[in-house]
Protein backbone atom coordinates (compact mmCIF):
# COMPACT_ATOMS: atom_id res chain seq x y z
CA UNK A 1 0.00 0.00 0.00
CA UNK A 2 1.12 3.53 -1.19
CA UNK A 3 2.59 4.79 2.67
CA UNK A 4 0.93 7.92 1.08
CA UNK A 5 -2.38 7.02 1.86
CA UNK A 6 -1.30 6.29 5.80
CA UNK A 7 -1.56 3.00 6.18
CA UNK A 8 0.64 -0.65 4.82
CA UNK A 9 -0.56 -3.80 4.13
CA UNK A 10 0.52 -6.81 6.55
CA UNK A 11 1.25 -6.41 10.35
CA UNK A 12 2.71 -2.82 10.14
CA UNK A 13 0.63 0.25 10.26
CA UNK A 14 0.97 4.19 9.94
CA UNK A 15 -1.25 6.88 10.32
CA UNK A 16 -1.90 9.64 8.51
CA UNK A 17 -3.74 12.36 9.55
CA UNK A 18 -4.71 14.54 6.05
CA UNK A 19 -6.00 11.23 4.70
CA UNK A 20 -9.29 11.90 3.42
CA UNK A 21 -11.42 8.41 3.34
CA UNK A 22 -14.49 8.04 0.95
CA UNK A 23 -16.54 5.27 0.23
CA UNK A 24 -17.94 5.07 -3.34
CA UNK A 25 -14.94 6.45 -4.48
CA UNK A 26 -15.33 4.80 -7.62
CA UNK A 27 -18.57 5.82 -8.79
CA UNK A 28 -19.97 8.50 -11.25
CA UNK A 29 -19.67 10.99 -8.46
CA UNK A 30 -16.73 9.38 -6.21
CA UNK A 31 -14.42 9.37 -9.20
CA UNK A 32 -15.06 12.94 -10.36
CA UNK A 33 -14.62 14.03 -6.86
CA UNK A 34 -11.51 11.89 -6.11
CA UNK A 35 -9.86 13.43 -9.03
CA UNK A 36 -11.29 17.31 -7.78
CA UNK A 37 -9.14 16.33 -4.27
CA UNK A 38 -6.11 14.89 -5.56
CA UNK A 39 -5.70 18.40 -7.20
CA UNK A 40 -6.39 20.11 -4.67
CA UNK A 41 -3.48 18.58 -3.23
CA UNK A 42 -4.95 15.77 0.01
CA UNK A 43 -4.63 12.43 0.38
CA UNK A 44 -6.82 10.53 -0.88
CA UNK A 45 -7.90 6.72 0.43
CA UNK A 46 -11.17 4.98 -1.87
CA UNK A 47 -12.44 2.14 0.51
CA UNK A 48 -13.26 -0.82 -2.09
CA UNK A 49 -14.50 -4.37 -1.06
CA UNK A 50 -11.73 -5.40 -3.19
CA UNK A 51 -8.60 -4.01 -4.65
CA UNK A 52 -5.74 -3.06 -1.85
CA UNK A 53 -2.67 -2.07 -3.66
CA UNK A 54 -4.38 -0.62 -6.69
CA UNK A 55 -5.16 2.76 -7.52
CA UNK A 56 -7.94 5.24 -8.74
CA UNK A 57 -7.11 8.24 -10.40
CA UNK A 58 -4.33 8.76 -8.22
CA UNK A 59 -5.59 7.75 -5.07
CA UNK A 60 -5.02 4.38 -3.15
CA UNK A 61 -7.53 1.90 -2.22
CA UNK A 62 -7.82 0.46 0.62
CA UNK A 63 -10.34 -3.15 0.95
CA UNK A 64 -12.90 -2.29 3.74
CA UNK A 65 -11.49 -6.15 5.79
CA UNK A 66 -8.33 -4.09 5.79
CA UNK A 67 -10.02 -0.40 7.10
CA UNK A 68 -8.58 -1.32 11.14
CA UNK A 69 -4.99 -0.43 9.51
CA UNK A 70 -6.02 3.12 9.17
CA UNK A 71 -5.97 4.49 12.56
CA UNK A 72 -6.29 8.63 11.66
CA UNK A 73 -7.61 10.37 9.30
CA UNK A 74 -8.95 14.24 8.12
CA UNK A 75 -12.13 13.65 6.78
CA UNK A 76 -14.56 10.57 5.98
CA UNK A 77 -16.95 10.95 2.85
CA UNK A 78 -19.53 8.55 2.92
CA UNK A 79 -21.35 8.27 -1.30
CA UNK A 80 -21.57 4.41 -0.78
CA UNK A 81 -25.36 3.19 -2.34
CA UNK A 82 -26.15 1.02 -4.86
CA UNK A 83 -27.53 2.86 -7.92
CA UNK A 84 -31.54 3.29 -7.30
CA UNK A 85 -32.18 3.52 -10.61
CA UNK A 86 -30.40 0.67 -11.26
CA UNK A 87 -33.69 -1.82 -11.69
CA UNK A 88 -36.99 -2.49 -10.71
CA UNK A 89 -37.53 -2.42 -7.24
CA UNK A 90 -38.27 -6.41 -6.37
CA UNK A 91 -37.91 -7.76 -2.37
CA UNK A 92 -34.68 -8.76 -3.23
CA UNK A 93 -33.18 -4.90 -4.83
CA UNK A 94 -34.79 -3.19 -2.17
CA UNK A 95 -32.93 -5.08 0.48
CA UNK A 96 -29.45 -4.69 -1.53
CA UNK A 97 -30.46 -0.92 -1.48
CA UNK A 98 -31.01 -1.07 2.30
CA UNK A 99 -28.08 -3.11 2.75
CA UNK A 100 -25.39 -0.75 0.36
CA UNK A 101 -26.64 2.16 2.20
CA UNK A 102 -27.32 0.91 6.27
CA UNK A 103 -24.45 -1.31 6.64
CA UNK A 104 -22.22 0.43 5.28
CA UNK A 105 -22.65 3.13 7.54
CA UNK A 106 -22.72 1.89 10.34
CA UNK A 107 -19.84 -0.07 9.48
CA UNK A 108 -17.97 3.11 8.97
CA UNK A 109 -19.30 4.42 12.48
CA UNK A 110 -18.02 1.88 14.03
CA UNK A 111 -14.57 1.94 12.44
CA UNK A 112 -14.59 5.91 13.46
CA UNK A 113 -15.10 5.15 16.80
CA UNK A 114 -12.44 3.38 17.10
CA UNK A 115 -9.75 5.46 15.34
CA UNK A 116 -6.94 7.33 17.90
CA UNK A 117 -7.37 10.31 16.05
CA UNK A 118 -10.78 10.86 14.68
CA UNK A 119 -11.92 13.02 11.76
CA UNK A 120 -12.74 16.26 12.21
CA UNK A 121 -15.92 16.00 9.77
CA UNK A 122 -17.86 13.14 8.37
CA UNK A 123 -20.08 14.03 5.24
CA UNK A 124 -22.29 11.47 3.96
CA UNK A 125 -24.67 11.29 1.30
CA UNK A 126 -28.51 10.46 1.35
CA UNK A 127 -30.98 11.75 -1.76
CA UNK A 128 -34.08 14.31 -2.12
CA UNK A 129 -36.04 10.99 -1.94
CA UNK A 130 -35.93 12.07 1.75
CA UNK A 131 -39.33 13.73 1.12
CA UNK A 132 -41.47 11.82 -1.39
CA UNK A 133 -43.57 13.73 -3.61
CA UNK A 134 -43.77 17.41 -2.83
CA UNK A 135 -45.94 18.19 -5.24
CA UNK A 136 -46.25 22.57 -5.99
CA UNK A 137 -44.66 23.02 -2.72
CA UNK A 138 -41.22 24.11 -2.04
CA UNK A 139 -39.71 22.15 -0.17
CA UNK A 140 -36.67 23.15 2.39
CA UNK A 141 -34.53 21.24 4.72
CA UNK A 142 -36.90 21.51 7.43
CA UNK A 143 -39.50 19.42 5.72
CA UNK A 144 -40.06 16.00 7.05
CA UNK A 145 -39.63 12.99 5.22
CA UNK A 146 -42.45 11.43 3.01
CA UNK A 147 -43.65 7.71 3.55
CA UNK A 148 -42.72 5.67 0.45
CA UNK A 149 -40.27 3.34 -0.02
CA UNK A 150 -37.66 5.88 -1.18
CA UNK A 151 -38.25 8.27 1.59
CA UNK A 152 -37.99 5.27 4.08
CA UNK A 153 -34.44 4.42 2.83
CA UNK A 154 -33.06 8.03 2.92
CA UNK A 155 -34.22 8.43 6.36
CA UNK A 156 -33.04 5.11 7.64
CA UNK A 157 -29.73 5.88 5.94
CA UNK A 158 -29.60 9.32 7.59
CA UNK A 159 -30.05 7.59 11.06
CA UNK A 160 -27.72 5.10 10.67
CA UNK A 161 -25.32 7.76 11.05
CA UNK A 162 -24.12 7.43 14.67
CA UNK A 163 -20.45 9.23 15.51
CA UNK A 164 -19.13 10.89 18.71
CA UNK A 165 -20.80 14.39 19.27
CA UNK A 166 -17.83 16.26 18.76
CA UNK A 167 -17.43 15.23 15.20
CA UNK A 168 -18.91 17.81 12.66
CA UNK A 169 -21.41 15.98 10.04
CA UNK A 170 -22.70 17.06 6.92
CA UNK A 171 -26.04 15.48 5.48
CA UNK A 172 -26.20 16.28 1.52
CA UNK A 173 -29.88 15.12 0.44
CA UNK A 174 -29.06 14.76 -3.44
CA UNK A 175 -31.23 15.77 -6.24
CA UNK A 176 -30.45 14.52 -10.24
CA UNK A 177 -26.81 15.30 -10.66
CA UNK A 178 -25.91 16.38 -14.33
CA UNK A 179 -22.30 15.74 -15.33
CA UNK A 180 -19.97 13.87 -18.10
CA UNK A 181 -20.11 10.54 -18.60
CA UNK A 182 -22.49 9.07 -15.98
CA UNK A 183 -25.29 9.97 -14.07
CA UNK A 184 -28.79 10.53 -15.35
CA UNK A 185 -27.74 12.04 -18.70
CA UNK A 186 -26.21 8.66 -19.81
CA UNK A 187 -29.53 7.04 -19.83
CA UNK A 188 -30.94 9.88 -21.25
CA UNK A 189 -28.50 10.74 -23.87
CA UNK A 190 -29.05 7.69 -26.01
CA UNK A 191 -32.97 8.96 -27.23
CA UNK A 192 -32.53 12.00 -27.09
CA UNK A 193 -29.61 12.39 -29.66
CA UNK A 194 -32.12 10.51 -31.97
CA UNK A 195 -34.45 13.14 -31.73
CA UNK A 196 -36.80 10.23 -29.36
CA UNK A 197 -36.99 12.32 -26.01
CA UNK A 198 -39.22 14.46 -24.72
CA UNK A 199 -40.85 15.03 -21.34
CA UNK A 200 -42.35 11.82 -19.21
CA UNK A 201 -45.96 12.07 -18.61
CA UNK A 202 -47.59 15.12 -18.79
CA UNK A 203 -44.22 17.03 -17.61
CA UNK A 204 -45.70 19.17 -15.69
CA UNK A 205 -43.85 17.39 -12.55
CA UNK A 206 -40.76 19.27 -11.13
CA UNK A 207 -37.51 18.47 -11.38
CA UNK A 208 -34.33 19.06 -9.07
CA UNK A 209 -31.05 19.04 -10.14
CA UNK A 210 -27.28 19.91 -9.33
CA UNK A 211 -24.65 20.50 -11.66
CA UNK A 212 -21.56 17.81 -11.02
CA UNK A 213 -19.13 20.84 -10.55
CA UNK A 214 -22.07 22.53 -8.12
CA UNK A 215 -22.19 19.13 -5.68
CA UNK A 216 -18.30 18.67 -5.99
CA UNK A 217 -17.66 22.14 -4.69
CA UNK A 218 -19.98 21.83 -1.83
CA UNK A 219 -18.38 19.00 -0.86
CA UNK A 220 -15.26 20.68 -0.64
CA UNK A 221 -16.70 23.47 0.99
CA UNK A 222 -18.20 21.24 3.88
CA UNK A 223 -14.53 19.70 4.35
CA UNK A 224 -12.83 23.37 4.09
CA UNK A 225 -15.21 25.45 6.43
CA UNK A 226 -16.34 24.38 9.63
CA UNK A 227 -19.34 26.30 9.39
CA UNK A 228 -20.99 24.07 7.55
CA UNK A 229 -22.87 21.21 9.68
CA UNK A 230 -26.24 19.47 9.63
CA UNK A 231 -28.27 19.05 6.38
CA UNK A 232 -27.83 20.32 3.36
CA UNK A 233 -30.28 19.80 0.10
CA UNK A 234 -27.89 19.21 -3.09
CA UNK A 235 -29.99 21.01 -5.40
CA UNK A 236 -29.92 23.90 -7.69
CA UNK A 237 -31.31 26.99 -7.02
CA UNK A 238 -33.86 26.43 -9.73
CA UNK A 239 -35.83 23.48 -9.90
CA UNK A 240 -37.75 22.61 -13.47
CA UNK A 241 -40.60 21.34 -14.88
CA UNK A 242 -39.93 18.14 -16.59
CA UNK A 243 -41.05 19.39 -19.86
CA UNK A 244 -38.65 22.07 -19.59
CA UNK A 245 -35.67 19.88 -18.50
CA UNK A 246 -36.21 17.98 -21.81
CA UNK A 247 -36.40 20.83 -24.20
CA UNK A 248 -33.21 22.18 -22.47
CA UNK A 249 -31.69 18.98 -23.42
CA UNK A 250 -33.47 19.00 -26.55
CA UNK A 251 -32.04 21.94 -27.52
CA UNK A 252 -28.33 21.92 -26.72
CA UNK A 253 -28.31 18.74 -28.46
CA UNK A 254 -30.41 20.46 -31.22
CA UNK A 255 -32.53 17.63 -31.56
CA UNK A 256 -35.94 17.91 -31.09
CA UNK A 257 -37.83 16.70 -27.35
CA UNK A 258 -41.07 16.94 -28.46
CA UNK A 259 -42.42 12.36 -27.69
CA UNK A 260 -43.61 12.24 -24.43
CA UNK A 261 -43.14 9.42 -22.07
CA UNK A 262 -46.78 7.51 -21.16
CA UNK A 263 -47.15 7.32 -17.65
CA UNK A 264 -48.71 4.01 -17.73
CA UNK A 265 -45.41 2.42 -20.41
CA UNK A 266 -43.18 2.95 -17.27
CA UNK A 267 -45.72 2.05 -14.45
CA UNK A 268 -45.67 -1.08 -16.74
CA UNK A 269 -41.64 -1.13 -17.14
CA UNK A 270 -40.75 0.25 -13.88
CA UNK A 271 -42.88 -0.76 -11.33
CA UNK A 272 -42.87 1.36 -8.49
CA UNK A 273 -39.24 2.48 -9.69
CA UNK A 274 -41.73 4.61 -11.81
CA UNK A 275 -42.15 7.38 -8.94
CA UNK A 276 -38.70 8.29 -9.33
CA UNK A 277 -39.37 9.78 -12.92
CA UNK A 278 -43.26 10.52 -12.52
CA UNK A 279 -43.17 12.34 -8.79
CA UNK A 280 -42.64 16.21 -8.28
CA UNK A 281 -40.07 17.23 -6.39
CA UNK A 282 -39.85 21.05 -5.59
CA UNK A 283 -37.15 21.37 -3.79
CA UNK A 284 -34.74 24.57 -2.38
CA UNK A 285 -31.16 24.25 -1.29
CA UNK A 286 -32.39 27.00 1.45
CA UNK A 287 -29.33 25.85 3.77
CA UNK A 288 -26.56 26.17 1.38
CA UNK A 289 -27.75 29.48 0.24
CA UNK A 290 -27.63 30.70 4.20
CA UNK A 291 -24.21 29.96 4.43
CA UNK A 292 -23.14 31.81 1.04
CA UNK A 293 -22.60 28.62 -1.17
CA UNK A 294 -22.41 30.16 -4.40
CA UNK A 295 -24.14 28.00 -7.33
CA UNK A 296 -21.95 28.20 -10.85
CA UNK A 297 -24.75 26.46 -12.46
CA UNK A 298 -28.06 27.67 -11.57
CA UNK A 299 -29.71 27.65 -15.14
CA UNK A 300 -30.62 24.39 -16.30
CA UNK A 301 -28.93 25.39 -20.23
CA UNK A 302 -25.86 26.25 -19.01
CA UNK A 303 -25.34 22.99 -16.51
CA UNK A 304 -26.25 20.81 -19.60
CA UNK A 305 -24.50 22.50 -21.99
CA UNK A 306 -21.08 22.30 -19.74
CA UNK A 307 -22.03 18.60 -19.11
CA UNK A 308 -22.45 17.74 -22.60
CA UNK A 309 -19.17 19.41 -23.29
CA UNK A 310 -20.60 22.71 -25.24
CA UNK A 311 -19.20 24.88 -22.10
CA UNK A 312 -16.00 24.21 -21.14
CA UNK A 313 -15.34 24.96 -17.18
CA UNK A 314 -14.47 28.29 -17.31
CA UNK A 315 -17.69 29.32 -18.19
CA UNK A 316 -16.59 30.81 -21.99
Amino acid sequence: MNEAAGVVTGSGTRTHQDTVVICGGRGFIGSALVQALTARGYSVLVLSRSGSGETHHGASVLAYSELAQLRACRAVINLAGADIAGGRWTAARKQELRGSRLETTALLCEWVRQLQSPPQVFVSASAIGYYGETGETPVDESAAAGHDFASRLCRDWEAALDLPADIRRVILRIGVVLGPRGGALRRMLPAFRLGLGGPIGHGRQWMSWIALADLLNLILSALDDAKYAGVYNAVAPEPVRNRDFARALGGVLHRPALLPVPAFVLRLLLGEMSSLLLGSQRILPQHALEQGFQFRYAEIEQALATALGQVDESGG
